[in-house]
């Protein structure tokens, strides 16, 4: 007697658009291992007919040869093997075409070609503050470990004037006061204004301050908002951006993120590119830059990196220290993490531990970085800041053309610790374009050929390039083809991300495009985080956390 099925054609229509978006997803990695793993599971007998909607019908003595009741039809039991076969070769067809590079999206988005030049010296992106000495550049980045101190930076141009900060929990009401340091350098013929660095400590966790620098009727007031304290479930947003550079297009980039409602900036290294220029103008494009992005730096702290364009290696002009501009500039709190060189530090803000590395620096066993970095790594607790980000300046993982496998040493040096720590993402510049990865390590590898390539590993960070900001250099428009499995998705275009922390077990991703003077956002995610999702007796909590993220972005 021949047995015969029921077919909901609804819940068939559903499971065939599942299993075709299993496919082309670019949710999770790669997309190939996922429709393998489904197929296979679909290929059991007991479960094929439930993941298409067919359910064993009752015997039927004289069964018809087809009926249509509504959404429910009929089958023979060759009728549902034909169905299978010709959704397993469909399967094969689209398992083929995206185990060829189709894993991750390169976006065909054409930007238009808007000039990526410096803004001139006389624009009013770069005014100087009125009044004599008036001080100009101020800047803050956290100035301890967890977040309850800033170190507040500013430049008087004509004289030195009082190094003292004045604050306080109210508009123009200033009980406290803190004094800080001054010192300026001299690069070629060029000589600094006098350069301000004042720690302001022992400040409240989720508070409003205002501050005041300079004197008499040439001082300038500002404000900022301490992060919450340091705990798990914290909420906080990020805003990250790299290669920022002083152009229309940085300006575009600078004008959207401080629409994004982001507190605190981490910066991916190479901010003025000031080296690009000769002689005197060096320091002067130093100085235009940093009231280029005071409408921001005066009010939330960004958290600095270094890249290459911070070294200014110029033996031609007789300049041989390595980032001397940027040290005299751009202060950390480095000594507050153990760390003895202020190019690599850690902080912990809100629910995330932070880590600065130095991507030109000595970085091998047994260098002070790599020393500190061994230390710092167990130094992380995951259950007070379950969040753990790395800031590099050249990518690990980068398919496009542009400074291909320059992070190389660095990744054979550090990617075991990242994996073994369970790190959750790593933002890098350097490549003037953007790249998100899926979570892959090389550590262990798949075999292929003779070819050894990244796997896919739960356990690996996320690898994120956003050296977009909008330099003079221009975008980095040539990817290597196919795109490689590793690789979620890539586009060659100016803007800025923003990272939104809801608690300890997920956060939203945004990177957002510089659209013609528009900004889009083109790239989302939600981000699970590595150490609570692969925590055993957390994941109740994780679940129960994870009913509240949005739909429709992807996921991992």
């Amino acid at each position: 007697m021949s047995k015969w099925y029921k077919i909901d054609s609804n819940r068939t229509s559903n499971a065939i658009t599942f299993f075709l978006s299993c496919a082309f997803s670019s949710s999770t990695f790669p997309a190939n291992l996922r429709f393998a793993s489904y197929l296979k599971s679909a290929l059991v007998a007991s479960t094929v007919p439930r993941a298409f909607g067919l359910s064993p019908s009752p015997s039927l003595p004289n069964p018809p040869t087809t009926k249509v009741d509504g959404p429910i039809i009929m089958l023979g039991t060759s009728g549902v093997r034909a169905l299978l076969f010709q959704l397993l070769l469909i399967s094969f067809v689209f398992f083929s075409l995206v185990g060829n590079g189709s894993a991750g999206i390169t976006s065909s988005f054409i930007r238009s070609e808007w000039p990526s030049i410096d803004i001139p010296l006389d624009n009013e992106a770069f005014a100087v503050p009125k009044g004599h000495n008036a001080p100009q550049q101020v800047h803050i980045t956290q100035g301890d470990y967890d977040g309850k101190a800033v170190i507040i930076s500013w430049v008087t141009p004509d004289e030195p004037g009082p190094s003292k900060v004045q604050y306080g929990m109210a508009e123009n009401q200033y009980k406290f006061s803190a004094e800080g340091t001054v010192a300026n350098y001299t690069f070629y013929n060029y000589k600094s204004g006098y350069i301000h660095h004042c720690l302001v400590d022992g400040l409240k966790h989720n508070t409003k301050y205002y501050y005041k620098v300079g004197m008499g009727d040439s001082s300038r007031e500002f404000w900022f908002q301490t992060p919450p304290e340091v705990q798990p479930d914290a909420s906080y947003t990020f805003g990250i951006i790299g290669d920022l550079g002083q152009t229309y297009n940085s300006l575009s980039t600078l004008e959207h993120y401080m629409q994004s409602g982001a507190q605190t900036i981490l910066f991916v290294g190479d901010l003025s590119y000031a080296d690009r220029y000769q002689y005197n103008d060096v320091g002067i494009r130093w100085d235009s830059w940093g009231r280029f992005v005071e409408r921001s730096t005066a009010y939330q702290p960004w958290i600095w990196s270094v890249g290459n364009h911070e070294i200014e290696y110029m033996p031609e002009m007789g300049e041989v220290v390595p980032f001397k501009s940027y040290l005299h500039r751009y202060a950390t709190p480095y000594m507050s993490s153990r760390s003895s060189n202020p190019l690599w530090y850690a902080i912990r803000r809100a629910s995330a531990h932070i880590i600065v590395l130095s991507s030109y620096s000595p970085f091998v066993k047994y260098t002070p970085q790599w020393r500190w970095l061994r230390e710092e790594l167990t130094r992380v607790d995951r259950e007070k800041t379950p969040w753990l980000i790395v800031l590099i300046h050249a990518p690990i993982y980068n398919s496009n053309e542009a400074h291909y496998m320059e992070g190389e040493a660095m990744r054979a040096v550090f990617e075991s610790w990242f994996v073994h720590y369970k790190v959750d993402l790593i933002f890098a510049g350097h490549v003037h374009a953007y790249e998100r990865s899926y979570r892959i390590s090389n550590i262990h590898y798949n075999v292929s050929s003779g070819d050894r390539y990244p796997v896919p590993d739960k356990s690996a960070p996320v690898y994120i390039t956003v050296g977009d900001g909008g330099n003079q250099e221009g975008l980095a428009s040539r990817y290597r083809d196919p795109q490689p499995d590793y690789s979620a998705f890539r586009e060659a275009s100016y803007g800025h991300s923003t990272l939104e922390i809801k608690n300890r077990t997920h956060a939203f991703y945004h990177w957002n495009r510089n659209d013609d003077g528009e900004k889009v956002a083109t790239d989302k995610v939600v981000f699970h985080n590595q150490y609570w999702a692969s925590n055993m007796q957390r994941r109740r909590l994780k679940k129960n956390h994870l009913r509240n993220a949005d739909g429709g972005i992807a996921s991992y």
